[in-house]
């Protein structure tokens, strides 16, 4: 059964629409994000995510609750990888932590536009052509072994990626070496001029470009529906920026989180090729997902203490 029809889709838009005014809002408000204001944000849209994946059980059923649910704990898992790297790209473009939430905002902003439009894309691919599995597949299996390379590659995914944006934006305004305030352009001699801010933002938006290529295979893997689709990247996409900097200080000790999210790939691929096979149970996918994911945390902070 298709989940969402035209006014769950318009429902839902008007939702984001208050949602993102509300982060807004609340980040204007507060110009840094302190601990324990990011653990309550975290919480809150956690919690929106999961609410709307009960009223998706009593809607249409215990079944597309499930699928939705399995949906959100992948990406939701998927997503922290971005944290390490969005981490990487602040240190190397010098943006001070009172003006990360503003970039972050506005990443996420554009990560939803650029979202919709991959996962469309992805839908219409595996409708039509069913080898498109393979390829897909093999995406999420060369994610999987990109992550256990761990710090080494996302620092060349970071190093890469603000070099690349900064010679691109280059090309059409120079670029100021001076943060100017929260400004993403400045105007200085006459002239208008790109600050950091907006080479952070264009490498916040290209590395979403890049883990979207895994995460959106990953949750194809779970459900086609486009509705379960989007909807859990979206809810997994806004409490990105909360829990950056609720896990800031603690990303590197996560130690085996990467051997984790490994193995939560493979297993999408895995399911991916299998889907026509076999039929993993919703609940099973989710238990799946959720002990894997748990399971790597737990030994992070085992070994932490062991060593400690």
């Amino acid at each position: 059964m298709s989940v969402g029809g035209p006014l769950e889709w318009i429902a839902f838009a008007a939702a984001v629409a208050v949602v993102l005014a509300v982060d807004l809002a609340a980040a204007r408000r507060s110009a840094r994000s302190t601990l324990l204001n990011a653990a309550i944000w975290s919480g809150a849209w956690v919690g929106l995510g999961l609410a709307f994946g009960g009223w998706i059980a009593v809607r249409f059923g215990a079944d597309a609750g499930l699928t939705y649910l399995t949906a959100f704990a992948l990406e939701q898992s998927l997503s922290i990888d971005n944290l390490f790297v969005f981490a990487l790209i602040f240190s190397k473009t010098g943006i001070p932590a009172a003006l990360q939430h503003r970039v972050l905002f506005w990443g996420i902003g554009g990560a939803l536009v650029m979202r919709a439009v991959m996962i469309g894309l992805g839908v219409y691919l595996l409708a039509r052509f069913q080898w498109v599995v393979y390829p897909f597949a093999a995406l999420l299996a060369f994610a999987a072994v990109r992550m256990l390379h761990g710090g080494k590659a996302e620092q060349k995914l970071a190093d890469a990626t603000c070099d690349l944006c900064t010679g691109w934006v280059a090309r059409f305004l120079p670029v100021s070496p001076v943060l100017d305030a929260p400004r993403f352009l400045v105007r200085q001699n006459g002239r208008v001029m790109a600050t950091p801010l907006l080479v952070a933002l264009i490498a916040l938006e290209t590395t979403d470009l890049v883990f979207a290529v895994d995460s959106i295979p990953a949750v194809l893997s779970v459900t086609r529906d486009p509705f379960l689709v989007y909807t859990s990247n979206i809810f997994a996409l806004f409490g990105l920026r909360s829990l950056y900097f609720l896990l800031e200080g603690v990303m590197q000790r996560l130690r085996y989180l990467r051997t984790g999210l490994a193995l939560i790939l493979l297993f999408a691929a895995a399911k991916l090729l299998l889907v026509e096979a076999i039929e993993i149970p919703p609940v099973v996918s989710l238990l799946v997902v959720a002990c894997i994911f748990a399971g790597s945390v737990a030994a992070s902070w085992r070994s932490r203490s062991q060593t400690a």
